[in-house]
């Protein structure tokens, strides 16, 4: 069994999707695995990742609306808002979606479904680097 990890590195420019299915499948083949697990982890708590239609952007504009319903900027209900009007319901959106996910590789490439992507979903409004720690292992 081989096991590759590496950090990955993504700027974002705010608030939204950032599609990172191709880097992941970079990462994969630069590894050599064929057949194993692709597990991706995020450093952050207002950015998190997600599985979506990567077919019709009005999936992901829409997954938007959802998240502003649940979690809203500048609410007066919250305490916390140290770093902006964003914070909390960046941390609260975090929670909703996830920190880490495991995609199967098969024949040496992510065995994603046919109108499925991996997404960064960054939750504040500024610009970050984000940081992914992605693990390989298998064959």
């Amino acid at each position: 069994m081989t096991i590759h990890q590496q950090m990955l590195t993504i700027a974002t420019t705010g608030r939204g999707t950032y599609n990172i299915t191709a880097q992941l499948d970079a990462l994969i083949r630069e590894s050599g695995i064929k057949t194993g697990l692709c597990h991706v982890f995020i450093h952050h708590t207002s950015a998190s990742l997600v599985i979506t239609e990567n077919a019709d952007p009005d999936v992901r504009r829409d997954l938007e609306t959802v998240l502003k319903r649940l979690a809203p900027d500048g609410d007066p209900a919250y305490q916390h808002q140290d770093e902006g009007v964003d914070d909390m319901s960046a941390h609260a959106r975090c929670m909703l979606t996830h920190t880490e996910l495991t995609i199967p590789i098969t024949r040496g490439q992510s065995a994603l479904g046919t109108w499925q992507g991996l997404y960064l979903y960054e939750h504040r409004t500024g610009r970050f680097h984000r940081k992914l720690t992605i693990t390989l292992y298998g064959e």
